[in-house]
């Protein structure tokens, strides 16, 4: 593993060496007034498009596909399409079967910093060789023009009250970040007008800090956002505020506006192929290299699909043989509470199936589940009806609930495992 090979951070391994963005994170804990995602996007390149969302494992199985066509790949990065941290089980999981399958692969995220921090020390021990933080503004006033939202620990805060919240947890994960080993960039999206005259008080506090190097990126105006109509600096404007910047921190000078699935060299477009390849994956089972070939159902008398699974006190298990659906076993459910042990226990009783049918569930299980590699369903009806329907892969619409999550009581679910309190 050479630190030097990551053509991001250095630009005599640009020609050389390849990166590839895993886009596993597609939830963002921020709104920057620059930015419109999308998902779906093969003309555009620039953070925040991506061809497809990939789980962990379909991410792997993509990352396996990829390396036997692209032999300079020396990097592997999470970039989004949203925060890597505002969806961390994501991430950090990612990370983690990437460590074990490549163990001498480099290792990269690019956050905005909000949610990073709870993370810091498991992303050392995976050794994450190169963090990058987006830093728009140090003081609040700036801050609140640069930004519409910021959502911290479930609340959502607008202006400079989400200004403050987001410099202060910047401020602590690069307090942190510095006292590491790993190579710290952080990105500026310089906004004419709202943040350009701002180069040289985030230039003096990333030298206070201690960050390795800068990267001072053009703003790029995106329909469908507040600075749509906002003019993108010219290359004169941004080599002015380069060489402002590189009196207080190393510049890069070679950033090309990754998207979030970029791969190969840099500067290389998203092809047909590549976009082909990554929706190829998407398609595929959660887990594609695990046999899955069971159904697990929720139900309070065995008839329908109609328990709440914080509620649930036994799943029973269907499979498909020779054209028939067959009931095989039903598993008592772990006890309620442990927090998210509980959701990881019922993953573990239920590896062996592809799919739970639930009445209703909370998004945490929801995520760890599906983390695990079982997709679960909130649907209502007869389960006579509804497995035939899923076995044959038809249109279960009919069956799905449209109405948003509450919990099966009405007051509220705790998301501790303890069921509806």
């Amino acid at each position: 593993m050479d630190i030097r090979n990551h053509p991001c951070f250095n630009g005599e391994a640009k020609s050389k060496y390849g990166r590839v963005h895993l886009p596993v994170a597609p939830k963002c804990n921020i709104q920057c007034n620059f930015c419109n995602k999308k998902y779906d996007c093969v003309s555009e390149s620039r953070p925040g498009v991506t061809s497809a969302v990939l789980s962990p494992l379909q991410s792997i199985a993509y990352l396996d596909e990829l390396m036997t066509q692209k032999e300079n790949i020396a990097v592997v990065g999470i970039a989004g399409p949203g925060d890597p941290f505002a969806n961390a089980d994501k991430t950090m999981e990612t990370l983690r079967l990437v460590r074990q399958k490549y163990p001498n692969m480099l290792l990269c995220v690019a956050s905005n910093g909000l949610e990073i921090e709870p993370h810091i020390d498991e992303l050392m021990d995976l050794d994450v060789s190169h963090i990058t933080i987006t830093v728009n503004a140090v003081t609040p006033e700036v801050a609140q023009n640069v930004y519409s939202w910021v959502r911290f620990k479930k609340h959502r805060y607008i202006g400079l009250e989400a200004g403050r919240i987001l410099l202060e947890q910047q401020h602590r994960a690069l307090s942190k970040l510095v006292k590491t080993e790993t190579i710290l960039k952080v990105n500026t999206v310089v906004v004419p007008g709202i943040n350009d005259h701002h180069i040289k008080d985030i230039g003096n506090y990333l030298l206070e800090m201690g960050v390795d190097m800068q990267n001072c990126m053009a703003f790029h105006p995106v329909e469908k956002t507040k600075f749509e109509d906002i003019a993108e600096p010219d290359p004169l404007q941004m080599a002015q505020i380069r060489l402002t910047a590189s009196g207080y921190v190393e510049q890069m000078t070679h950033c090309q506006r990754c998207r979030a699935d970029a791969a190969g060299l840099l500067g290389d477009s998203c092809s047909a192929d590549q976009s082909d390849l990554l929706e190829k994956y998407a398609a595929m089972p959660i887990n594609p290299q695990q046999k899955r070939p069971y159904v697990a159902v929720v139900s309070n008398e065995g008839m329908l699909v109609n328990r709440h699974l914080g509620e649930a006190v036994e799943f029973l298990i269907y499979e498909q043989a020779d054209g028939d659906i067959n009931h095989i076993d039903t598993r008592p459910a772990p006890i309620p509470g442990g927090g998210d042990n509980r959701w990881t226990e019922i993953a573990n009783l239920l590896k062996d199936c592809k799919t739970l049918l639930v009445k209703d569930a909370g998004p945490r299980p929801t995520s760890i589940l599906d983390a695990s590699g079982i997709k679960l369903l909130r649907l209502e009806g007869m389960i006579d009806d509804i497995l035939p329907v899923l076995f044959e892969g038809k249109d279960l619409k009919k069956y799905f609930k449209t109405e948003k999550f509450q919990c099966a009581s009405g007051k509220g679910c705790t998301g501790k495992g303890m069921g509806c309190m």
